[in-house]
């Protein structure tokens, strides 16, 4: 693919990046359609259909059945299933616990749409359209805005809930653009590129003479990623090679690489920024560090395929999805024991809490 010219847009506001290749002119003709473009039936104002939220709610979803399982976070029950779109990867709700935001991947056709969920309601209210941009993986809210990565298109955007529409498209111009995390002030977004090996940073405000975008070099197969509560610090997992990159965010430059199993795929802060906990894939431990030590403190055998981390508001569990086991562990962090195991559906992997 031969590299077009550095662009990225903005709708409904005053920034317009050009700086990222997204790398042809039919991705670019994408990137444009793609603002435009409207959900399937229903209202704009999808929060005004939505039952007011009875309390919190634990989501995984089942990438092989294509279920998002609503459970019970105390009985651990599950409460209900709803069908998504094929092959969910990634799941986030609304900062009011609400709605459910289910990237639709797709198996062996390229999935191309957002299902929208009403929680409490257990049942989908739109599947939002995203033409001709293919493949949206990992997801997350910030300021009240969905953002999600395209791994088929390259590049990242924003979907508005309240507008029903695509708001913000930016290209990375790197291969596997997979997961994503935005820093809690909102001035920067980061994404991991599996393909590539590294991480883009994406500047969400204009700061004059910092350059809008910066690819920060990790490791084979970079993909798990997360940033600490303070913002200081992000931490990435290269599947590929085993390592774990740890990035200050103030210089966006690796200062340490470290060992992290054999095939470490997800990275999670503790919500008090003093633990990271890292699902090793390949070697079925879940391996936890002292974040300011940068220092393995102890590891907790799961067993098959351990994938996507959660972690509860309160600090005190971690849900660990067991991929190939179709169960999630449920790991108490003050014991470091496995208390319960849930059985969510098949090829359980992303995973969200919803409420407080």
């Amino acid at each position: 693919m031969s590299a077009a010219g550095p662009m990225g847009i903005q709708a409904g506001g005053n920034m317009y990046h050009k700086k990222i290749a997204l790398g042809s002119a039919a991705i670019l003709a994408a990137a444009a359609a793609a603002l435009v473009l409207s959900a399937h039936q229903g209202s704009p104002e999808v929060h005004a259909s939505a039952i007011q939220n009875a309390g919190s709610a634990l989501l995984v979803l089942n990438k092989a059945e294509s279920t998002l399982a609503i459970i019970d976070p105390t009985t651990l029950q599950v409460l209900g299933r709803v069908p998504t779109g094929e092959a969910p990867h990634e799941v986030i709700a609304s900062a009011d616990g609400r709605l459910a935001f289910v990237s639709n991947y797709g198996a062996g056709k390229p999935g191309n749409t957002i299902s929208v969920i009403d929680i409490a309601a257990r049942k989908e209210l739109r599947r939002v359209d995203l033409g001709p941009l293919l493949r949206p993986h990992g997801i997350t809210e910030s300021g009240g805005k969905i953002y999600f990565t395209i791994e088929g298109s390259r590049a990242v955007a924003r979907y508005d809930p309240s507008e029903n529409r695509i708001d913000w498209l930016m290209g990375t111009g790197q291969t596997g653009t997979h997961m994503v995390v935005v820093a809690p002030d909102r001035s920067k977004l980061y994404t991991a590129n599996t393909v590539s090996g590294n991480v883009t940073m994406i500047r969400l405000t204009d700061v004059q003479g910092a350059a809008p975008i910066v690819q920060i070099e990790a490791g084979k197969g970079a993909e798990g990623i997360d940033i600490s509560p303070d913002g200081h610090w992000l931490w990435v997992a290269h599947r590929g090679d085993g390592g774990l990159s740890i990035v200050d965010t103030s210089t966006d430059k690796v200062v340490e690489t470290l060992k992290a199993g054999q095939q470490p795929i997800r990275v999670k802060f503790t919500p008090d920024g003093k633990q990271v906990l890292v699902s090793d894939a390949f070697g079925g431990d879940l391996i936890i560090f002292d974040a300011a030590a940068r220092k393995e403190t102890r590891r907790i055998r799961i067993g098959s395929t351990p994938v996507g981390i959660l972690i509860a508001p309160d600090g005190r569990r971690a849900f660990v999805a067991q991929g190939g086991a179709n169960k999630v562990a449920v790991v108490n962090l003050e014991t470091f024991a496995i208390d319960k195991s849930i059985d969510p559906g098949k090829g359980p992997d992303g995973m969200a809490w919803a409420g407080r």
